[in-house]
């Protein structure tokens, strides 16, 4: 049976601290990989793997200072989100640690019937899953 984690029930800190008017936390993981062929024939014989990237996007309501300024310093910083189950007599919770991020880029937009929201991409050395 799958485990539904929950947005309400969860929690996303960078440094340690709340991220203001988040709305959501994207990532992916980007393995290199190279298939080593065999001489006379069509097939691999093996995968050689390099360079693993971890790339996300925090999407904010509005503007975020926190983020806006770790993008103009081109400063480091930890994402930890805690991630907890909906309902249920079992305590579920996950873990996940962006470690050694760096903001890449931003971009704002706005609709005529919206809030402004705010989309803050980053990169990350590793991330754990626990």
């Amino acid at each position: 049976m799958p485990t539904i984690l929950a947005a309400t029930r969860s929690s996303v800190l960078l440094d340690g601290e709340p991220i203001e008017g988040l709305q959501s936390l994207t990532y992916k993981v980007i393995k290199n990989r190279e298939d080593v062929a065999a001489v006379g024939t069509d097939e691999r014989i093996d995968v050689s793997f390099g360079l693993k990237v971890v790339e996300g996007a925090l999407k904010v309501k509005s503007t975020n200072g926190v983020l806006n300024e770790h993008l103009a310093n081109n400063s480091s910083f930890q994402i930890v989100a805690n991630l907890k189950k909906e309902l249920g007599l079992t305590q579920a919770t996950q873990t996940v640690t962006f470690d050694d991020c760096y903001l890449d880029d931003k971009d704002f937009s706005i609709e005529a019937n919206g809030v402004a929201v705010t989309s803050y991409y980053f990169t990350a050395t590793r991330v754990r899953e626990e």
